[in-house]
């Protein structure tokens, strides 16, 4: 039987006080430092992902790249970042939480200070899919650090506030990487300019934010371990976090899961096609939205300044989420149904998305997206919970990566429905990755082609309350019984 190795040493039947053999220093409410921690890696991870997206027109120019490289850019990044969803959170029970959350943010951070090197389209494909690889795995580590050190009722509002993490880091990239891309290093630093040469800005900006994550391992290292096992961790919080309801106790019993039995657990399948229904929502108003008031509602570059009203929708949606279905759970509420709760309402929620493309006025329409978006991310919150709620600690990363597949699965799928809605017929060779989705879906692109946004605002409508009636459907609610159909099939 596999053991987490950051688990070998610890006694199988401890007590439920912190050693007291030496004096320690306690810090108080470790657990959000280890929470604000994985909000940090977040902003990180996201800063990160936007530094290519927020230079493109500088970098494309400066490679002599043009929107179809780009694009074929970005379609690599999002390959490697599925396959590496598959495979992180299989890494992350082998190896602990703490040593993968190491190895994923060293593998990317470097990853991104190598982009500077780049000097055409193969090069920067190589340095991006090299990226999303390593990208992928701070989600199943992260949710599998909020099971190590988080009672039920407080897990999906640390989710929620890491995940918030991804919202401010996509705000804050453009006001970071472009200033440090457009700084004049010629007159001020020289010798900057003498080791990049050509390009000198954009290859800094990657060089900067990747070693950014470099410097976050520090605290990392020095203040994660299991709660057990950590020096700065109160007898008073270890209680806290170890409080287990008979369910809990009985979802841990067993050893690590096979690939099998992940695969055999319905709850799989379910939350995977939940996200894969669900998550092409958020991915829409991330790519697409401040697309959509440039051609359909005429704003100018300046005036899409509005769209951090959709990032912070995004971040409320976060908090809010995690802190409804907690304060669920303390009324005495099981932790699977106040998620089912929570996602029914953003499930109702969500048909006043037609309305945003039907708005005359754009303050009214700005509105109603910013209510979409918070239920859109409650949604994404407490789907990301029940993964936590139902599955054993041991085997939490690999389900994780497996169901978070879905997320970019649907993504690419929207990309490709959105695009051929609101541009028609393309008048290029398709690549690999169009032909595949025009394989499957080639009749349904017949139909929405050029129909323009309002189609995809009216499909919007429907896609959640699809999702919780297949999750209500499948049971999801009833997570014992399904634990024990894998364990005894």
């Amino acid at each position: 039987m596999h053991v987490n190795p950051e688990e070998r040493s610890l006694p199988s039947a401890a007590p439920t006080t912190a050693p007291t053999s030496r004096k320690r220093f306690v810090i108080p409410g470790l657990r959000w430092w280890i929470v604000a921690l994985l909000f940090g890696a977040a902003v990180l991870n996201y800063v990160d992902r936007q530094t290519l997206s927020a230079l493109a027109p500088t970098i494309q120019s400066d490679l002599g790249m043009d929107d179809r490289d780009y694009a074929n850019v970005v379609n690599i990044f999002l390959i490697a970042y599925t396959i590496a969803y598959l495979i992180s959170g299989r890494i992350t029970d082998r190896l602990g939480t703490r040593a993968g959350m190491v190895l994923f943010v060293a593998w990317w951070s470097i990853a991104n200070m190598i982009t500077a090197g780049a000097q055409g389209m193969r090069s920067m494909s190589i340095c991006r899919f090299t990226l999303g690889l390593g990208e992928a795995g701070v989600w199943p580590a992260a949710s599998k650090a909020v099971s190590e050190w988080f009672p039920a009722r407080q897990r999906a509002l640390a989710i929620g506030f890491y995940t918030m993490g991804a919202t401010i880091g996509a705000t804050l990239a453009p006001y970071i990487v472009i200033p440090l891309a457009t700084y004049p290093y010629a007159e001020k630093i020289p010798f900057v300019t003498s080791i990049f040469s050509h390009g000198t800005g954009w290859r800094v900006a990657f060089v900067v934010t990747g070693a950014a994550g470099l410097v976050w391992l520090i605290p990392w290292l020095l203040l994660y371990r299991q709660p057990r096992g950590n020096r700065f961790l109160g007898a008073k919080e270890l209680q806290l976090i170890e409080e287990m309801s008979p369910e809990d106790a009985a979802k841990e019993a067993g050893s690590p899961w096979s690939w099998g039995q992940v695969f055999k657990f319905k709850g799989t399948w379910l939350l995977l096609l939940g996200r894969l229904i669900t998550d092409p929502v958020w991915y829409f108003y991330q790519f697409w939205f401040a697309k959509y008031l440039s051609s359909d509602r005429h704003l100018d570059q300046e005036q899409l300044k509005i769209t951090w009203v959709v990032y912070a929708a995004a971040g409320v949606g976060s908090l809010l989420g995690g802190w409804l279905s907690g304060r669920l759970v303390s009324r005495g509420m099981a932790p699977v149904r106040s998620r089912m709760w929570v996602m029914l309402g953003c499930a109702c929620l969500m048909p006043v998305s037609p309305f945003i493309s039907q708005a005359t006025g754009l303050d009214f329409s700005m509105t109603l997206a910013a209510c979409a978006v918070i239920a859109s991310l409650a949604w994404l919150i407490n789907i990301s919970s029940l993964v936590v709620d139902i599955v054993p600690k041991h085997s939490l990363g690999t389900v994780f990566s497996v169901v978070a597949t879905g997320s970019t699965i649907g993504g690419i799928v929207m990309n490709m429905i959105v695009a051929t809605m609101v541009t028609g017929p393309s008048t290029k060779a398709a690549g690999f990755l169009d032909q595949a989705v025009k394989f499957i879906f080639g009749g349904l692109l017949e139909q929405v082609q050029g129909h323009g946004y309002g189609q995809w605002f009216l499909v919007m409508a429907f896609l959640h309350p699809v999702a919780w009636l297949l999750l209500w459907l499948g049971r999801i609610h009833k997570p014992s019984s399904l634990i024990h159909q894998t364990i005894h099939p």
